[in-house]
């Protein structure tokens, strides 16, 4: 029987889809471990884990507000429910190691797994540090950064190790493009333009993509147009495929990256790294009110290397947004100078990196391994 590695991350895709990186990189790697993903009962990751071929568990986390201060009042009795599906949880998977991926899901879990000597690690996708890694980097043995930037605004303890590994992401499959053109019926004989906002969707992108829409603009182009599930039903009249498949999930999103020949996002740093390890060119639109507004950061430096179009949220209407679209659907040789700027930026492999540290961490819990006693 194998020991267990718990991966806590969710909330949105953006902290989930490292967790599964993650996992199934640690199964590619060593039967030693089994991964078990934890996430929030009101997470995307609710919806997503049980079509996953992995053992999870879903808790009772729910996210800090700071703006509507005033729903942090149910915080009282969700502590004392969450408190005790953490006992329930480590007395049953007694894990060798535990990382967190970020958001409301994984903070409870490492801070459990540490205060009670369970090796922790942490990995953080932004340039800017968010509030669960922030808090608990001290009582971290290990810390994965996504951008070393990261590094000068935590505060890790005497025992933490800091490594430089880039995002975790599933590596491309270029083999998988026929099979994903099928998905979405097409041919492979017009550009193809893929639009996300991410898990929780973007309606400022949704907006101008209907507008741009409307106004006939597409040129012979294919659209695959994931909204999000929040506004799916305010564009679903636009469903027209294979010219436009309008979607609220993509699940998984390598199927759009297989076929896409630009892409339209938000920037996160999961969605930027993927975007660079497939190599493709971008359009990024930054969510205004991210933390410390890390996206921006992130889509600032994809357009001084050449590899993306920064557009500022107030940008994307039908013209400005419009505008940046068919300038690149109408250029094949910018799009190509842009692609390889993006992959030159792309750390495919940083999945199995981060494994190879976590492995080394979950060993060192064991008092003997081989005959010879382990020292953490």
């Amino acid at each position: 029987m194998s020991d267990r590695i718990l991966i806590a991350g969710g909330g949105t895709g953006g902290h989930l889809m490292p967790a599964l990186a993650i996992a199934a990189a640690l199964r590619t790697a060593t039967q030693e471990f089994e991964p078990v993903l934890v996430g929030a009962e009101r997470g995307v990751e609710a919806g997503i884990l049980p079509t996953r071929d992995f053992r999870h568990h879903l808790l009772a986390a729910e996210p800090i507000y700071r703006r509507t201060w005033w729903r942090n009042a149910r915080w009282p009795f969700v502590a004392w429910r969450l408190f005790r599906q953490l006992r329930r949880l480590f007395d049953d998977e007694r894990p060798a190691a535990v990382i967190g991926t970020g958001g409301y899901a994984s903070g409870p879990v490492v801070w459990w797994a540490a205060r009670h000597g369970i090796p922790t690690a942490i990995q953080e996708q932004n340039a800017y540090p968010g509030l669960t890694t922030r808090r608990l980097s001290r009582l971290a043995r290990h810390i994965y950064l996504g951008l070393p930037e990261a590094r000068a605004l935590l505060r890790p303890g005497p025992g933490t190790t800091v490594f430089d590994t880039g995002n975790p992401i599933t590596p491309p499959a270029p083999g998988r493009r026929p099979a994903a053109l099928a998905r979405f019926g097409l041919d492979g004989t017009r550009p193809v333009l893929l639009v996300t906002g991410g898990s929780q969707g973007a309606l400022a992108i949704n907006r101008a993509i209907a507008a741009w829409l409307d106004a006939g603009r597409e040129r012979g182009a294919a659209v695959i147009w994931v909204t999000g599930r929040g506004t799916h039903d305010q564009f679903a009249r636009y469903h027209r495929p294979p010219a436009v498949s309008v979607i609220d999930f993509l699940d998984p999103m390598a199927d759009g990256y297989a076929v896409a020949d630009l892409v339209v996002s938000r920037a996160g740093m999961i969605t930027v790294a993927e975007v660079c390890a497939w190599g493709l060119p971008s359009v990024l639109v930054p969510l205004p009110t991210a933390a410390a507004d890390h996206q921006t950061h992130n889509a600032r430096a994809m357009a001084e290397a050449g590899a993306a179009v920064f557009l500022p949220q107030a940008g994307p209407s039908a013209e400005g947004l419009g505008a940046a679209i068919d300038e690149l659907l109408a250029s094949p040789e910018r799009r190509s100078a842009m692609a390889s700027r993006a992959l030159a930026r792309g750390r495919p492999d940083a999945a199995r990196d981060i494994v190879s540290h976590l492995l080394t961490l979950a060993r060192s819990s064991r008092p003997f391994a081989n005959g010879h006693k382990i020292l953490p």
